[in-house]
């Protein structure tokens, strides 16, 4: 057995990461309808700290209240007062509290926020999410001067997470969020420098990396997760990304996460979009078949020196290890093994060959909706019901301190959307 797993990181900036596995970013949804961390959200951090891995990344923290990912994200949108300053300190310590470092993931959701959150959600064009079911809105398209606020606003949440006893952030570029609707030109139509080439497409995350470092200083991380395609026709492709990693390595980023897809199309998930998955001129190795990102990590390898981190289907240790030792990744990100097996990098350091693989959840659909996951609207449904069962072992974790793999995927989805009716209605009586 090899320890490459073990082995520490230095990243550029001069801070060192204790091994090779981190807890990648999972949306938790527990934090009040005001978007306040919760002793719930220190109890869960604190386990997965307890776990061994050398990262944990939050879920998103949402940089507007009103573009929310889901219900019960945590929200930094202004300076924080001394409730939310107590609040990040107390979720900060708990989930740094085995000596790993702990990352904000920084977020804005744009047209990807939910019809209930914001039936108008700001935009870079207004281009519509194209997903049955009517539960997204109308997207509006940004003004510069609200483009402007925005950038801003990573920066305060930044210094905010910084100031709380974070050890990293990472801005989030990827999976059809709104930095990553920018980027792509399906989603982004302007004429004006935010739009067209891919210079001015980039132009948003670029100013945001550059306004985040000024805030956090040198030597503290920054990271940016970026899809290495959108993998829809006419989207972000690999060649784009391949050349926004190369000015994020210019801009002094420490890291890169490498994953992909839209909630349109979620590679990110392992399951197939509504329409057929544009290809890329990527070679493909054994590994792919197992993880879903490694190979454009390395061919991005060739492109870029900064460590990458990659994340999806990961259960195998000799497949992390083959990432690590062959150049693909620097380090493995690690999500749904977590919320059931909390301490899954611990294990795998101890040599464990093989960590679970809960798609197997899927079988607890009845038969008829598996047969019917062919139709475009019930296939919405089953993968957002499997999304669900993770979200209520991530509740249970942190509402009780245990996961509960037992559930079926339908008590999952009622508790889940019963919980996000709760917090839905708190934010309606604060407005």
């Amino acid at each position: 057995m090899s320890d490459i797993l073990a082995q520490p990181l230095t990243l550029p900036c001069g801070v060192v990461i204790p091994n090779r596995l981190a807890k990648a970013a999972m949306t938790e949804g527990l934090a009040t309808s005001a978007g306040v961390p919760t002793p719930e959200l220190e109890r869960l951090y604190g386990i997965w700290s307890d776990g061994g891995a050398g990262i944990l990344l939050s879920g998103n923290i949402q940089v507007d209240a009103d573009h929310l990912e889901r219900p019960g994200n945590v929200v930094i949108d202004r300076q924080p007062d001394e409730t939310m300053r107590k609040a990040l300190a107390g979720w900060a310590a708990a989930a740094t509290r085995n000596g790993n470092h702990f990352w904000a993931q920084i977020s804005h959701a744009g047209r990807q926020t939910q019809k209930n959150v914001n039936p108008h959600p700001k935009a870079p064009s207004p281009v519509k999410l194209g997903l049955p079911g009517g539960q997204f809105g109308e997207p509006v398209a940004l003004a510069t001067d609200e483009i402007k606020d925005i950038v801003v606003r990573f920066g305060i949440s930044a210094a905010a997470v910084k100031a709380a006893g974070f050890t990293g952030v990472q801005v989030h570029a990827a999976h059809g969020y709104l930095v990553s609707q920018f980027l792509s030109p399906r989603t982004n139509q302007r004429t004006d420098q935010y739009g067209g080439e891919l210079a001015n497409r980039a132009r948003f995350l670029l100013d945001i990396v550059n306004t985040v470092r000024a805030a956090v200083g040198v030597d503290f991380p920054v990271a940016v997760k970026l899809n290495s395609a959108d993998f829809q026709k006419g989207g972000f492709a690999f060649e784009d990304s391949l050349q926004v990693a190369q000015w994020l390595e210019q801009a002094g980023v420490d890291l890169i996460e490498i994953s992909g897809g839209t909630y349109e199309q979620p590679k990110l998930l392992g399951v197939e979009g509504l329409e057929k998955e544009e290809k890329q001129n990527v070679a493909q190795s054994t590994m792919m078949r197992e993880a879903y990102f490694v190979d454009f990590a390395l061919a991005m390898q060739e492109k870029v020196s900064i460590p990458l981190m990659v994340t999806g289907g990961f259960r195998r240790r000799e497949v992390m290890e083959q990432a690590i030792n062959s150049g693909s990744a620097d380090l493995v990100g690690l999500g749904r093994p977590m919320c059931v097996m909390t301490d899954a990098p611990a294990r795998l350091m101890r040599g464990e060959r093989e960590l679970p693989r809960y798609e197997a959840e899927l079988s607890l659909l009845p038969p008829w909706l598996v047969f019917l996951n062919r139709i475009n609207l019930i296939r919405t449904i089953a993968t957002f019901g499997v999304q669900y069962w993770f979200y209520a072992q991530i509740d249970a974790l942190g509402c009780k301190g245990r996961a509960e793999p037992s559930m079926s995927v339908f008590s999952a989805t009622t508790s889940t959307m019963s919980l996000q009716k709760k917090l839905l209605a708190g934010r309606k009586r604060k407005k």
